[in-house]
Parts: structure tokens; sequence; C-alpha cells
């Protein structure tokens, strides 16, 4: 084999093999940061390790919200399941009874300790002060 084929042929598999190493690196890194997002039914419905975090979207169940200083307790529905949600810290603004939220947490016994906690509002959303002429 010639010397210029030869130093090309290392050059071009030192290239491919760094591409695939760094590539295998991102998705390793990105799959160790993976949250999975959950409805009550689905959480019930599945095993999943104590201390692995998930995202649980629902409903604040109407009379649940039970606030002791900056600790606050409440129930998420999705209207067939319920999952009990103690949370440490201050809630968003749009967070009330009957409201959407998504709980950020880890799974403790049958109730999620959240670290976050995040408010939805809906998809007619519009800001104070603009009128729409129709």
């Amino acid at each position: 084999m010639n010397k210029i084929r030869k130093k090309r042929l290392v050059s071009v598999l030192a290239l491919l093999s760094t591409s695939f190493l760094g590539v295998f690196l991102i998705l390793s890194a990105l799959n160790s940061n993976l949250d999975y997002f959950y409805t009550p039914s689905e959480l019930i419905d599945i095993e999943i390790p104590q201390n692995k975090r998930v995202k649980l979207g629902g409903m604040v169940e109407k009379n649940s919200v039970v606030r002791d200083g900056t600790n606050i307790t409440f129930n998420i529905t999705d209207y067939q399941e319920t999952i009990s949600v103690s949370y440490d810290g201050v809630v968003p603004d749009l967070f009330k009874e009957g409201s959407g939220i998504v709980a950020y947490g880890k799974i403790i016994g049958n109730k999620l300790v959240a670290e976050n906690i995040f408010a939805k509002h809906d998809e007619n959303y519009m800001p104070p002060n603009i009128e729409i002429s129709s």
C-alpha cells in the first residue's frame, strides 16, 4: 500500500472513531438527564424506581390543597386516578384548585415529593389589555 493512501486511511479511521465516540458520549449524557412525563393513571399502572425523577401532569383536585407555611400538599388528578403531592416552596401565581399543573420530583412511597411546580394556562391565553376586534 502506498504511503499517502495509508496515511489517508489512518486519518479517516481516526476521524470516524472520534466522531462515533463523541456521538456516544452526547447520547449517553442526554439519556441520563431524561425525565419522563406521566398522568396519574399512567403512574399508578407502572413500576417506577424510588429515586427516579418524573413529571406528573394533571389538574389540582378541588378541596385538596393544604398549606402549612411554605409547605403545601395537594392532589393531582386526571379524573380517573389521583396522586398526592408534597411541595416545599412558593407555588406559581396560576396555581389554584381546578387548574392544570405539572409537578417535577421523585416518587417516595405513594406520594410525589415535588422539586418544582409549573402552572399551565390554557391555549386561549391572551395577555391583559389586548382587545380583539372581530
